[in-house]
């Protein structure tokens, strides 16, 4: 096969926790009475909660303390771990469990490589937690992406060289993030439409896995 392993970004592209990211911060923007929306919550995607918060607070014309950011960003994640208690393993997206099952009948490993902190909870919560070889995330790197540092310490985990690995990434910073590593990137969602990525798809369901040959 043409890779050893793949890499799986989570949120976005294993599981949907978009919408409980967007009631976290819109319930700390109404806490600090910043007005958030939509549009603003995409450009969150795929980066770390301090660089999330610096956007969230470009709205707010307060000066806000190291300490007070760092707050209102525990405040925030609170929040999200608050509603995240309802995940489910219902809430895998579509064709995820199809194509790591292929994957692994082909002997190619599966590791996750996530920004974020969240990653144990999520996956437990879905009931992945023992499912893929490795889990690289926000816990274990000091630079988020579109620094690449989580993809290699994924490729690093399983004992695999960056050029034999895969990413699959749903935002713009992940698929600049998996470049930089030497990796090639399916783009799925927002990312399909990245002309940067090597491999575009609506979703895992429509991965060909021609691409893996």
């Amino acid at each position: 096969m043409k890779y050893k392993a793949v890499i799986f970004d989570l949120d976005g592209v294993v599981v949907s926790t978009d919408n409980y990211h967007y009631q976290g911060w819109k319930r700390l923007a109404d806490d600090e009475n910043i007005y958030f929306d939509r549009k603003i919550n995409e450009r969150q995607r795929g980066v770390s909660r301090m660089e999330s918060l610096d956007v969230l607070l470009e709205k707010s014309d307060k000066i806000y303390t190291t300490e007070q950011k760092i707050e209102m960003a525990t405040r925030k994640n609170e929040y999200y771990k608050e509603f995240l208690k309802d995940l489910t393993p219902d809430e895998i997206l579509p064709g995820v469990l199809k194509f790591t099952e292929f994957l692994k009948s082909k002997g190619i490993k599966i590791a996750i490589g996530s920004s974020s902190k969240n990653t144990p909870s999520i996956l437990k919560n879905i009931g992945l937690d023992s499912y893929f070889d490795a889990v690289a995330d926000g816990n274990s790197i000091k630079n988020s992406k579109p620094d690449p540092e989580v993809f290699l310490l994924a490729a690093k985990l399983i004992n695999e060289a960056p050029e034999d690995c895969l990413v699959v990434e749903d935002a713009d910073a992940g698929v600049e993030a998996a470049i930089a590593g030497g990796m090639d990137v399916i783009g799925v969602g927002t990312a399909s439409s990245n002309k940067n990525a090597t491999y575009s798809f609506a979703d895992l369901n429509c991965v060909d896995f021609n691409i893996l040959k």
